[in-house]
């Protein structure tokens, strides 16, 4: 029997839909296009959208890069492909006819990048990963292209470096203060019922806001018990970033509406104004904006209204004096810098200063990748010369003996008075580490030739 053809076609409120044999649906069939204010954005027929082929298959090889630990189920990355090969047809069954239930994700907790507390993840299953990436892959593209232009976290094309230009440049304006706000447990406090509101406004097909309700109602197994959730969205899962933008792309119009000049990167939102007295006010109205429309709740004591030089933005901060308004890496993020610094230096360490050196320069070079975006080479100068004090710390103590250290001093074209003198030197490591004998055997360049990633140089 030949295969028919012809299309069918299915007629619903928003949109006519053709679902062509084994073939794939464009943008328009779902209502994305041409649609009046009215129309939702997206048609009845959107999951059939997010189950079609070629969406899954880029779903499946982006959570493949992206790894992650497994769920409560202990399903690996690696083993996804196979199973869904053997349970696909029945998980796009359950799908399409409004009856897929996800499992419970499990609740780890890390050390905030402050070190002041524990922020919650929640590690979904690798098969509910692969859904919410594939209904993000939908979703996105569309959605994207409504939010704010002042908004920059968790879009595609855009950069935390692109909302500290933005800042700067507001500065450079002449927007002398800004409000600092900080939301208290942001994505804890997350009010479903408002979230599911303003998805079903755009979204036509119940079956798809059913799922992503049960996305936010699932439970959390922590402490072998399952909790069920009332608010708040998974860190961790695809889906949430874009979720928490739709909840506070409702701020940046309000923002926007009232004529500020605001850049919000996730939940760290600045707003610039001319004056101390208009900061308060600003951030008065604001927070009572945020508490009684968004039901959720600032932290006043990390916000305030201040210059931006004492403020820090994606840490990033801002010069003054002479070059004011210069990017500057904020002190804080400086602190932390050296914090792992240290651990990764440790001078009790029983390994060689070659695989020191390796693992530190990975370090490095992820490090200067972000913050080499300053404008301040002085203080990447500054770091490097301290990570080589701390390195010939390393060696110092390796050596240990009187006889070692002249051997390895006078084997690097130090002379022997001066190695010698060095080497019945009471000091500890990090003074010693300092001084011109210990400076000149291990040099500059006998760190490079051990492929020590320089900040101020390193691409």
């Amino acid at each position: 029997m030949q295969e028919n053809k012809q299309p069918i076609r299915h007629r619903n409120l928003t949109s006519t839909v053709e679902v062509k044999p084994r073939g794939r649906l464009e943008s328009a069939d779902i209502g994305i296009t041409a649609r009046s204010p009215e129309q939702p954005m997206f048609g009845k027929q959107l999951m059939e959208v997010i189950c079609e082929r070629d969406n899954l298959r880029a779903a499946l090889k982006r959570v493949k890069q992206n790894q992650g630990a497994a769920g409560i189920d202990g399903m690996s990355v690696d083993d996804l492909g196979a199973y869904l090969k053997e349970n696909w047809l029945t998980i796009k069954a359950q799908l399409q006819n409004g009856g897929y239930q996800p499992k419970p994700i499990r609740r780890v907790t890390i050390p905030k990048s402050n070190g002041k507390g524990k922020r919650k993840l929640g590690i979904a299953c690798v098969v509910d990963r692969f859904i919410q990436q594939a209904i993000l892959q939908v979703l996105q593209p569309s959605w994207d292209k409504r939010f704010s232009e002042n908004s920059f976290g968790f879009r595609p094309g855009c950069s935390a470096h692109q909302a500290v230009a933005k800042a700067q440049n507001y500065v450079l304006k002449g927007y002398s203060y800004v409000v600092d706000i900080d939301l208290d447990s942001f994505f804890d406090r997350v009010q479903h019922d408002r979230l599911v509101s303003k998805l079903a406004q755009e979204i036509a097909d119940r079956r798809v806001i059913k799922l992503i309700r049960a996305y936010l109602n699932v439970g959390v197994l922590e402490k072998g018990l399952v909790k069920s959730l009332g608010e708040g969205v998974s860190q961790g899962s695809p889906l949430s970033p874009l979720l928490s933008n739709i909840v506070l792309d409702e701020l940046d119009k309000e923002l926007e509406k009232r004529g500020h000049c605001h850049v919000r990167f996730a939940d760290d939102c600045n707003i610039y104004v001319k004056s101390q007295r208009a900061g308060e006010r600003v951030m008065k109205s604001i927070s009572e904006f945020i508490t009684q429309r968004l039901k959720l709740k600032v932290n006043e004591g990390k916000s305030a209204v201040d210059i931006p030089q004492n403020r820090k933005f994606l840490g990033f901060s801002f010069t003054g004096g002479k070059q004011p308004n210069r990017r500057k890496i904020a002190p804080d993020s400086v602190k932390r810098f050296k914090a792992r610094l240290r651990q990764l230096t440790r001078r009790n360490r029983s390994q060689s200063i070659k695989v020191t050196v390796k693992g530190l320069s990975v370090f490095l070079r992820g490090w200067r990748g972000y913050y080499g975006y300053c404008e301040t080479p002085t203080v990447l100068k500054d770091l490097d010369c301290w990570i080589r004090r701390r390195l010939r710390c390393i060696h110092w103590k390796q050596w240990k003996t009187y006889r070692k250290r002249k051997q390895e001093l006078m084997a690097r074209g130090i002379k022997e008075n001066a190695a010698q003198t060095a080497s019945w030197s009471p000091l500890g490591p990090w003074k010693m580490s300092h001084i011109p004998p210990v400076r000149m055997a291990l040099n500059n360049s006998y760190f490079e030739g051990l492929g020590l990633c320089s900040l101020h140089t390193c691409n």
